[in-house]
């Protein structure tokens, strides 16, 4: 048997002499020398920045060019493959490949012409130009440029490319989908281009032209495009004009994204309408009309996004047809009419979202509906009635069921996967307890119940057991065993060690604040009966928004105040029963926006550190027993817009500001009930751009506050004699009130250029001298209170253009003359004009035909306060005849608290409450 050898051996070593035989002695490579250069090359044009590739879509940016070495072979190099024969390269992807730098319009890398397929998506090239050369690669099948900063006119040459099969020119980074602002379009798409890409690309399959410059294209450009399409992507390239029908029904075309084109307008096809789509987007456009019932036969649809658009109408039945649905987003348009019960055959549907709709009625009752459905959002719609117990069994991790007309108990959850991650059931009328079955989601991280009837008793430590929990909402409800029908009982703790959002206002919450969670950043308990000291607000180190209002806590405000400050953007105190000074800690980088001490016992001075704030947006410290002179430091605060420093011990007089360009921004101040003296601060009124000339922006009706957080900023404001509290600060409110001072001197004709000002209020001074003409310009003035000064001559007829003005008061003057006649001015009483001797004419008994012009004795309220009731009494009148209310007036109170909650003149008690200060 020796010699004999496996039929395994001699096959082994059969192998092994052809390996010896076919290894070269030196080695070989595939890559040719010129294309080896000209990849190298074309290296040398760009640094390696890690930033560059920030953005990368499908994979971690890796610097694959650092891989390539001279000497070695090519086609060995990271995101380069060659042909196994020729050698020549026929792929080059450099896709989230680091590159930084401009892009050669000529260079040696356009003579790899035998490329198929080439990727530099997601680079930075620094908004190089697209070269024409591009279109010198006859053989190219796949070209992807997205994302990586070209810039200027896509060349016509890109046609050229006529066995393009994917064409990704996409000029939009991801982090913009997810909510980062994007930047405008740096690529634009000329009608040449686009014509060649329509006549000459008979072959591709994929074009994606995303945040592409397409508004001088006329949409109709895109009626012959190839019938081999399978993806279309068009989403904000700032189309205009109407959309073909035919885009709708090409042959072959599964995936149609047009997506943020708000002009782009037209209508889906009615009828005929066969096709395999699997995808269609059409959000932030123009499109309008009714959803045809055609939508019933494209049976392969998988996804449908139309959201935020114009249509109308009902939602067809027909969507019950579409068995592969996986998602339906119809949010943010004006359908009406019930919900089909047909979707709730839709037995793949994952996503439904039908929010911001005028959508009614109650909710398809249909035993295992929705058997898969993960995330549900019918918010913001007008339905009602109880809601279906198959809601409480589906498989949801997201439910979202708010600001909606819904009614009865809200049902014990019996899905066994326990699986709800978010449930929002805000604003409806459901009633009863909370189902203790919630407290079993232990994946629960965000809970808001507010502003429903809900009752019983509530503990929470039934949410203790929900340690994902970061947004908890159980404000504004009735849970309680008492009469006020409010939360009631002592707060010992708070369960939870990662909450973020806590909403407990407007209960019946008693006893102590407990230490609050580290990582609390939303932290509202105003509006309840907490007593006690605030030191437990100590070890919130990231705390943003703090709002402790109305309640009944007293002691100092911790100086820890200072240290939490470059976080905390809104601290809220007011209405307490707080004492001590106010914090001195504010430190460099304070980041408050809005400081609300208003309706303590705080003692002065005011120290400069708020200056620390630099967007210091409120500063409300009135009604306490600060004693200072006027804060001149608040001019380095170049972002305020409130300042209410009234009723407090603020003395002596207002001098010229330092700067003739501080508080440009301030649009309501209020001093009043204070004992400032000297002439009125002309050269500050001067500075309040924030007054004049308020364009409408188009926005709508806005508030001041932290739109993060949906909450609103407040102020308490004297408004037309009432002293109100504004829970919400319209954008547009503009006020002054300087009254119950010792101010003197002349009304500075200055005044008159605040076009915007609502309200001016200069009641109960020294003033003197006669009522400026120039008060004419403030057309948007809706009160004005000169009364209680010294003011002599007439009242100027000019005051009749004032045409918002609805409260007017100028008794207790020394003024003369007739009365204007007409317009608002019939509306106003005997009131306004008391203590004027001299004044005849309507409403007044005294004709002006017997009147005997002569300047009046002093007004007897600068000697008696026997008088300053009555004076009062008949002072305002807030007349609804004619003239109402006025805009600001009217939105305002709409968002406004009466500050003593009592069904008494307002006017009586704020003077007897100004008196005992």
């Amino acid at each position: 048997m020796v010699g004999y050898h496996s039929p395994t051996f001699n096959l082994l070593l059969c192998f092994h002499f052809i390996s010896v035989l076919c290894s070269p002695s030196s080695p070989t490579h595939l890559c040719s020398p010129n294309q080896s250069a000209a990849l190298f090359q074309f290296k040398t044009h760009f640094s390696i920045n890690q930033t560059a590739s920030k953005d990368c879509e499908y994979s971690y940016p890796k610097a694959k060019t650092t891989s390539w070495k001279k000497g070695t072979d090519c086609c060995l190099w990271d995101g380069v493959s060659c042909d196994n024969i020729t050698g020549e390269v026929i792929s080059l992807d450099l896709s989230c490949s680091c590159l930084s730098g401009t892009f050669p319009s000529n260079t040696t890398f356009f003579l790899l012409s035998s490329l198929q397929r080439l990727d530099l998506s997601f680079n930075d090239f620094r908004k190089s130009k697209i070269s024409s050369n591009f279109g010198r690669f006859p053989s190219l099948t796949h070209l992807k440029l997205s994302s990586s900063w070209f810039s200027g006119p896509v060349p016509h040459e890109i046609s050229y490319l006529s066995n393009l099969v994917s064409l990704h020119l996409s000029d939009r980074p991801i982090t913009d989908l997810i909510g980062f602002q994007a930047p405008g379009p740096i690529l634009k798409l000329e009608k040449s281009a686009v014509n060649g890409i329509v006549r000459n690309l008979t072959k591709v399959r994929e074009i994606y032209l995303d945040g592409i410059d397409m508004s001088s294209i006329d949409p109709n450009s895109f009626v012959n495009l190839s019938y081999s399409l399978t993806s279309l992507s068009l989403c904000g390239c700032h189309l205009r004009g109407k959309l073909p029908d035919n885009i709708f029904k090409l042959p072959n075309i599964e995936d149609l994204s047009l997506d943020e084109n708000s002009k782009l307008t037209g209508q889906f096809p009615k009828s005929n309408w066969s096709s395999p789509l699997v995808i269609l987007s059409a959000s932030d456009t123009s499109l309008s009309g009714e959803l045809p019932e055609s939508f019933g036969d494209l049976k392969s649809l998988a996804g449908l996004a139309l959201l935020s658009s114009n249509f109308s109408g009902s939602i067809p039945r027909s969507l019950g047809n579409l068995t592969q649905l996986e998602f339906l987003f119809l949010s943010y348009n004006y359908f009406s009419g019930k919900i089909p019960s047909s979707l709730t055959n839709l037995a793949k549907l994952s996503l439904l979202s039908l929010e911001w709709n005028q959508l009614e009625g109650s909710l398809p009752d249909t035993p295992n509906a929705f058997p898969n459905l993960g995330f549900l959002d019918l918010s913001n719609n007008l339905l009602s009635g109880t809601t279906p117990s198959s809601l409480y069994t589906t498989p949801l991790l997201h439910l979202n069921l708010g600001n909606n007309q819904f009614i009865g108990h809200i049902s014990e959850f019996q899905n066994r996967l326990l699986s709800l991650n978010m449930l929002v059931l805000k604003n409806n009328s459901f009633r009863g307890p909370i189902p203790s079955s919630i407290s079993k989601h232990v994946n629960l991280s965000f809970l808001d119940l507010s502003s429903n009837k809900l009752n019983g008793t509530i503990s929470l430590d039934m949410f203790s057991e929900l340690h994902s929990l970061q947004y908890l909402d159980l404000s504004s409800n009735t849970l309680s065993l008492s009469s006020n029908n409010r939360i009631r009982g002592r707060l010992s703790k708070f369960p939870w060690k990662d909450i973020e959002f806590l909403n407990l206002r407007s209960n019946f919450i008693e006893g102590d604040l407990p230490e609050l969670p580290p990582n609390i950043r939303f932290l509202s308990v105003s509006n309840n009966s907490l007593t006690g000291t605030l030191s437990g607000i100590c070890n919130a180190k990231f705390i943003e928004i703090l709002d402790l209002s109305h309640n009944d806590f007293g002691g100092v405000i911790p100086q820890c105040i200072g240290s939490f400050s470059q976080s905390l953007s809104s601290l809220n105190l007011k209405m307490n029963q707080l004492h001590g000074a106010i914090p001195s800690t504010f430190a460099k980088g304070c980041a408050l926006k809005n400081l609300n001490l208003n309706s303590n016992h705080l003692e002065g001075p005011l120290k400069p550190s708020i200056t620390n704030c630099k967007d210091l947006q409120v500063l409300d410290v009135g009604n306490n027993m600060i004693n200072d002179s006027f804060p001149h430091w608040i001019e380095a605060l170049s972002e305020l817009q409130v300042l209410v420093l009234r009723s407090n011990r603020f003395h002596g007089p207002i001098t010229a500001p330092t700067s003739p360009q501080s508080l440009l921004k301030l649009r309501v101040v209020d001093l009043s009930c204070n004992n400032f003296f000297g002439p009125l601060p002309t050269c500050y009124i001067k500075n309040f751009k924030g007054m004049i000339n308020i364009l409408d922006d188009g926005k709508g009706v806005r508030y001041m506050g932290e739109r993060n957080y949906s909450y609103d900023y407040s102020v308490a404001v004297a408004v037309k004699g009432f002293e109100i509290e504004l829970e919400k600060i319209l954008t547009i409110f503009t006020s002054i009130d300087l009254s119950s001072n010792n101010f003197e001197g002349q009304i500075p004709r200055d005044i008159g250029e605040l076009s915007s000002l609502r309200g001016l209020n200069l009641s109960h001074n020294n003033l003197v001298g006669h009522i400026p003409s120039s008060l004419r310009n403030m057309t948007r003035l809706e009160w004005l209170d000169l009364s209680s000064n010294k003011l002599s001559g007439q009242i100027p007829t000019g005051l009749l253009d004032l045409t918002f003005l609805s409260s007017f008061n100028v008794s207790y003057n020394q003024l003369v003359g007739p009365i204007p006649k007409g317009k608002q001015f019939n509306t106003f009483e005997n009131g306004s004009y008391h203590g004027n001797e001299g004044l005849c004419g309507v409403p007044l008994s005294r004709g002006c035909n017997n009147n005997v012009l002569g300047q009046p004795p002093p007004a007897p309220w600068m000697n008696s306060q026997e008088d300053d009731g009555s004076k009062l009494e008949f002072g305002w009148k807030v007349v609804a005849i004619g003239y109402g209310f006025g805009f600001i007036f009217g939105a305002a109170i709409g968002c406004a608290r009466l500050r003593t909650g009592k069904p008494k003149w307002l006017v009586t008690l704020f003077e007897a409450r100004r008196r005992r200060r």
